[in-house]
């Protein structure tokens, strides 16, 4: 692959706002809504909306996303499973970008990274469509050389690297979790791809990964919804930002 445009400079925040629909959608009804979540995103700085429509649409729901990408100038990052259902929602809506992440029914939240090695077959007509469409590719994988060389085959122009491990580590094998994305970041760079990360991170350990000078993009969620329910979305945005820029 050709080198990468890349350029270190301000990293981008992403804010998931699936966890403002949980809510709503634990009383049914309009409220809270997440578009008004997206309008507050735009208007503290935000850089990008995340939303991860799931099979069993147990926060975001279909309508929100045409909602969502009206309500704000902001890029939509649409979190998918590799399914035929979410591939033509993907392209009836085309979002600025289609995350592609590992999806299981059971669980509470996403467990882990994509197996885009394992399930390259799978995949490639996925992406391949996706692409055709103007809509930009990312995988959700872990920081592992052989599912970044996958991402490579696939020609995915973005991953973004599952921070879950290092955001449970403790002492010296977080250190070690900190190595390995920082080392697989700089080579996605090498390798013309544009590295994101996220899953877990909060204001206590979130800047050695924005320190990562090689990331341009780190999508957080589920903190920054539980810490606005004691200050605000607006001030829990505010601060996340703060501290990203602090560590760069």
């Amino acid at each position: 692959m050709t080198a990468s445009p890349f350029q270190p400079g301000k990293l981008r925040l992403g804010v998931n706002i699936d966890h403002v629909a949980t809510i709503r959608n634990a009383r049914g009804g309009d409220h809270p809504d997440p578009v008004r979540a997206a309008e507050i995103v735009a208007a503290v700085g935000g850089d990008g909306i995340t939303a991860h429509l799931r099979e069993d649409r147990r926060h975001i729901r279909d309508e929100d996303l045409a909602r969502i990408q009206a309500a704000t100038g902001l890029p939509l990052n649409l979190e998918m499973a590799a399914t035929e259902e979410m591939l033509a929602i993907a392209l009836r809506h085309k979002p600025h970008a289609a995350c592609i992440v590992p999806e299981k029914r059971e669980e509470r939240t996403t467990e882990g990274g994509l197996d885009a090695a394992g399930q390259h077959n799978h995949l490639a007509p996925i992406v391949g469509r996706l692409l055709d469409a103007g809509i930009r590719v990312s995988l959700f994988i872990g920081p592992e050389v052989r599912q970044l060389e996958a991402a490579m085959r696939l020609q995915a122009p973005v991953v973004e690297f599952h921070t879950g491990e290092y955001a449970h580590a403790t002492g010296e094998e977080r250190a070690t979790e900190l190595r390995r994305l920082s080392d697989m970041a700089a080579l996605a760079v090498r390798n013309g791809i544009e590295p994101h990360a996220g899953h877990g991170l909060t204001y206590d350990n979130v800047q050695p990964v924005a320190a990562i000078p090689q990331l341009a993009e780190l999508n957080i969620g589920h903190y920054l919804i539980g810490e606005a329910v004691f200050v605000g979305l607006e001030s829990a945005v505010r601060r996340m930002r703060d501290l990203m820029d602090q560590a760069r």
